[in-house]
């Protein structure tokens, strides 16, 4: 028997409407987007508390709507270039009500209903960015499932959505953050036209730093039957402890760290002396910015010289090349893309600029909980690392796309790899290279090459 769905109408007024370009970093993600093929719906699934109704959800979708511009925003199209974004003040959405079937498992349809949401295209002409379901079970809401479109918000920007909640049923209370019609304005402004400047400078002085031609393409191992893209994923609890030993040594967080062991995993797969890596930057540390509900991330850019020394000198190249790249990953999409086209065409065959970086972490990040962990701790964990293969996908970002993930008393990372550029066994051995080059630095700070 399959689950029966009906929906609710929810209608919605909120404060604010217009009709603007794209900020860069909606720009950004909408041209990946159209890039890749791929939905990159972001959102998930979380089991209801005790006494939550069909009712409340319905009034917590209504209030999210009327809170925040991003939530009212659909795009309009323009022929011959992107689309622009029009937020409207009033409207109606639904809300969707899955209901159980008896001797079903609500997880189950839940995780259906998520896999749906997650996997179909967001028509961003004619649909709201946010799709809601409560699911039920003889009566009793068991989840909600909530998913946006990632042109309008990011994570980072989800993260912001669920603390205004605190202001649901309470009086008015401004909205923290600045606007998406607001800073769409504020980019065509000279302070910001002066970052994007600064931060082209810094990307392209990077991007010379890598080899030009002449240099010979590498093979491009592909299996037809199989879909192109592959994930490792990886829990290490020695990689935990001997970042911690790591951090203690040098007094480097545990982002640079593991950065440096990427790049060194990159650089030794590839037979290169540096790895370009280009890192996720929130830009939520800059002003107006940290409560924002909109699409904020871009990228920023390292190169990582892994030649000579210790891994703990690579640390630090990989710590001050980190700051560079957050420092410069907030610039004018367009004309990034353009330089970077015009850069590319004096660049190495075989130099790969599609291979990244994005550290996810929300709770996992503190290195000073207690000592240092002892040689003898981290050897002893080593036998419960796990790794796994996990999703195909007929479409990804890059060559490479490591993700690192919350996962408690370990490091949890998924390695995405380009079977069209390396057979398979290479990238498994580059994910586990990661947790290799960590651990050895942790007991001896030897040379990385």
């Amino acid at each position: 028997m399959e689950a029966e769905t009906s929906y609710i109408i929810v209608t919605f007024r909120g404060e604010g409407s217009g009709v603007e370009a794209l900020t860069w970093g909606q720009r950004d993600v909408w041209d990946l987007m159209r890039r890749t093929g791929r939905t990159m719906n972001i959102g998930g699934t979380v089991r209801a508390a005790g006494g939550e109704t069909v009712e409340r959800t319905a009034a917590l979708l209504r209030f999210i709507m009327e809170r925040h511009q991003a939530l009212r925003t659909r795009l309009r199209a323009v022929e011959g270039g992107p689309p622009l974004q029009v937020v409207h003040a009033h409207g109606e959405t639904r809300l969707e009500v899955v209901d159980v079937p008896p001797g079903a498992d609500p997880d189950a349809v839940a995780e259906e209903v998520r896999v749906r949401y997650q996997t179909t295209f967001f028509d961003p002409f004619g649909e709201w960015p946010v799709r809601m379901a409560a699911v039920r079970a003889g009566g009793v809401m068991t989840h909600a499932v909530v998913m946006y479109y990632h042109v309008v918000v990011d994570g980072f920007g989800i993260d912001a959505v669920v603390r205004d909640l605190v202001h649901m049923g309470r009086p008015a209370h401004p909205v923290e953050g600045v606007q998406p019609l607001e800073l769409a304005r504020q980019q065509r402004e000279p302070a910001a036209v002066r970052q994007s400047e600064k931060s082209l400078r810094y990307w392209e002085r990077q991007l010379r730093r890598l080899p030009e031609r002449p240099a010979a393409p590498r093979p491009a191992p592909a299996d037809p039957a199989q879909p192109r893209f592959w994930e490792v994923v990886c829990v290490s609890p020695a990689m935990a402890l001997a970042v911690r030993a790591i951090a203690a040594r040098t007094g480097v967080a545990s982002g640079p760290i593991l950065l440096a062991a990427y790049a060194v995993a990159l650089a030794r797969l590839t037979d290169a002396d540096a790895a370009a890596v280009q890192v996720v930057v929130s830009n939520r540390f800059r002003p107006g910015f940290a409560e924002a509900v909109g699409s904020l991330r871009q990228f920023g850019f390292c190169v990582i010289d892994v030649t000579d020394g210790t891994f703990d000198e690579v640390v630090a190249r990989a710590w001050s090349a980190a700051i560079g790249a957050y420092k410069h990953g907030y610039y004018d999409t367009a004309a990034h893309q353009e330089l970077v086209a015009r850069v590319g065409r004096d660049l190495a065959d075989d130099v790969d600029l599609s291979c990244y970086l994005n550290d996810r972490r929300r709770d996992t990040r503190d290195e000073s909980a207690g000592p240092a962990p002892s040689p003898a701790e981290i050897v002893a964990a080593r036998p419960r690392s796990t790794v796994r293969w996990g999703v195909k996908e007929p479409t990804y970002d890059g060559t490479f796309y490591v993700h690192i993930e919350d996962v408690p008393d370990a490091v949890g990372y998924a390695l995405w790899g380009d079977t069209h550029r390396y057979p398979p066994a290479a990238i498994e051995r580059c994910a586990r290279d990661m947790e290799t080059i960590v651990v050895e630095a942790a007991l001896d700070a030897v040379a990385v090459r």
